[in-house]
């Protein structure tokens, strides 16, 4: 055995001390959480009254924009989404108090994001590389940048989108909607959270095609495909018009092609990986 090899075998650690090397990044993480959620229970008027009720308002970001750009563009009010402003009701006596703590866990999990993760890098670093660790520094900011990313394409765009399509749907004109506020914040934190993991969409298929499971040759072959489901999924969220639909489709498409391009560079650094290894071995 060389002397590389004892020192990686007395450096290995068993199930339980890696535990006891996870145990402090958890404790840390699960503190931070607990404080973030205080905040988020203490700013409960912000979150829900503003944050969360926002996108089913008239006066909401985007329902303004929206509206504003089909009376210039087209006018008329096509484009003018969750005009009505609806009252939604509670059927349940702690109702409201579950729904305050479920909001505050799932703010604290949210903002704790970029913490988690850097806790994450902290526990695996030690078993990096020089190498590795020079390359995933900027791990935890560009997971971060497209969760939030994500988040905001999800809550600005799909939410109103979603709640206008789901509150103005009528299987029957003998129904009327009571809308439990819990079902419309559920949809809201859930959709919202969608679109956060659908944008580490190009980190997956990174770390795929640097095993070898993902090809660029395979996602370029159902290109057609993705963007045609990416159109029916947008159809069905937005009103019926082209601009709001291109709206909807083009950033979910370019993650579609940003994945397509990660893909390629990693399979042009691994030929020139595998190329200079063969030409080391034919050297010896």
């Amino acid at each position: 055995m060389s002397n590389q090899e004892k020192k990686s075998s007395a450096n290995e650690m068993t199930f339980f001390e890696h535990i006891d090397a996870l145990r402090p990044h958890l404790v840390r993480a699960v503190f931070a959480l607990i404080i973030m959620m205080l905040a988020a229970f203490l700013g409960k008027k912000f979150i829900i009254d503003y944050l969360l009720m926002g996108p089913q308002s008239p006066d909401f970001f985007t329902n303004r924009v929206l509206c504003n750009l089909s009376h210039s563009l087209l006018g008329n009010d096509t484009l003018c989404i969750n005009q009505i402003k609806f009252n939604m009701i509670n059927t349940s006596l702690a109702g409201q108090f579950n729904l305050h703590m479920q909001v505050a866990l799932a703010s604290a999990i949210v903002v704790g994001v970029p913490y988690f993760l850097f806790e994450i890098w902290r526990f695996v670093k030690p078993a990096l590389t020089d190498y590795e660790r020079r390359k995933s520094q900027m791990f935890v900011f560009y997971v971060s940048l497209c969760f939030f990313a994500g988040l905001c394409f999800g809550y600005f765009l799909i939410v109103p989108l979603s709640i206008n399509f789901l509150a103005g749907y009528k299987a029957s004109a003998e129904i009327i909607n009571m809308i439990d506020v819990k079902s419309y914040l559920s949809n809201v934190l859930h959709v919202s959270l969608a679109c956060a993991i659908i944008f580490q969409l190009p980190f997956l298929v990174y770390f795929l095609a640097r095993m070898g499971i993902l090809s660029s040759a395979f996602l370029k072959r159902y290109r057609r495909h993705a963007l045609v489901l990416l159109a029916i999924i947008s159809a069905i969220i937005t009103p019926p018009d082209i601009f709001s639909l291109i709206l909807v489709v083009l950033p979910l498409y370019g993650l579609y092609e940003l994945s397509i391009s990660l893909a390629v560079k990693v399979e042009k650094k691994k030929e020139k990986e595998e190329a200079e290894e063969n030409q080391g071995i034919v050297r010896q």
